[in-house]
């Protein structure tokens, strides 16, 4: 069976209800996943696949939750080889320039890392919806085979 970890980091608790939403759909679609909320590196280093979905806090900074996570990742550098990876971004656009740059960090990062991207940032705007899973699980549901190929 094919596996997705997924990585949130969230403040309010609103990227975590999206990954928990996310994590019924692959089910229901035969993939397992793990959500983790605390990851370590080696978290990461096992994963699969990898899909993060974050807001963003502050002036464009990645959640508390996944900051320490982030800062180890850019540290050890532990390559993804071509390992698939898409990342979500829940953000409010009202912020300008700071708009989902913590899942903007996560992007580059990845990319740095030799993941293979499945698709461009997945961004979601709370000034234009207030339920993101609506946006959030159909897009990740059309990128299951590009995560688990």
């Amino acid at each position: 069976m094919p596996s997705v970890s997924i990585f949130a980091g969230s403040v309010y608790g609103n990227a975590q209800h999206v990954a928990e939403e996310v994590q019924t759909m692959l089910s229901d679609e035969g993939v397992s996943s793990e959500i983790f909320t605390d990851p370590s590196v080696d978290d990461f280093k096992d994963a699969e696949a990898v899909l993060v979905i974050t807001s963003t806090t502050g002036q464009g900074d990645i959640p508390p939750n996944l900051e320490f996570f982030h800062s180890e990742l850019r540290d050890t550098f532990p390559l993804m080889e071509g390992k698939p990876f898409a990342v979500v971004g829940l953000g409010d656009s009202s912020y300008g320039d700071s708009y989902c740059g913590g899942s903007k960090q996560f992007y580059e990062l990845l990319t740095e890392l030799q993941g293979k991207a499945v698709s461009d940032l997945f961004e979601v705007d709370a000034m234009e919806t207030l339920a993101p899973e609506e946006e959030v699980v159909p897009w990740v549901k059309s990128q299951i085979v590009a995560l688990t190929a």
